[in-house]
């Protein structure tokens, strides 16, 4: 989606903005869609692209437990980037459709496919299945 900046400033509300289009984060915790535990599907919240099922979501308790856990996307939906800012080495999570970031992803030993895709709830829109 190539939208201007006004464009995604009347499409989000402004903490999606601030998230989706300049790399922002919420606080940890926070997040409405941190416990859900409905059977369905996550998607972006600027373009509606299919994310993450339900099924991938898990309950983090460690340092990244503030914001809704998946153990793996929809293949193809993601893009994953280097992310050196802050002063850490991370791997940035953006919406393949639209750009938009979403959060980061982590190795996680407790989770089969070793990854641990900590993804902010404001960036996130959940479609039930029940």
């Amino acid at each position: 989606m190539d939208l201007s900046d006004d464009e995604w400033r009347q499409r989000l509300t402004p903490e999606q903005y601030h998230i989706l289009r300049e790399k922002g984060t919420e606080v940890p915790g926070t997040g409405a869609l941190l416990h859900n535990e409905q059977t369905g599907d996550y998607r972006c919240a600027a373009c509606d692209n299919l994310l993450f099922s339900s099924e991938a979501k898990f309950k983090n308790h460690g340092i990244n437990g503030g914001w809704p856990s998946f153990n793996n996307a929809i293949p193809g939906s993601v893009k994953l980037v280097p992310d050196n800012s802050h002063g850490m080495q991370r791997t940035e999570v953006l919406c393949a459709q639209c750009g938009g970031h979403l959060g980061h992803v982590f190795p996680e030993d407790d989770q089969p496919t070793g990854q641990d895709f900590c993804i902010n709830s404001a960036a996130l829109t959940f479609k039930s299945k029940q």
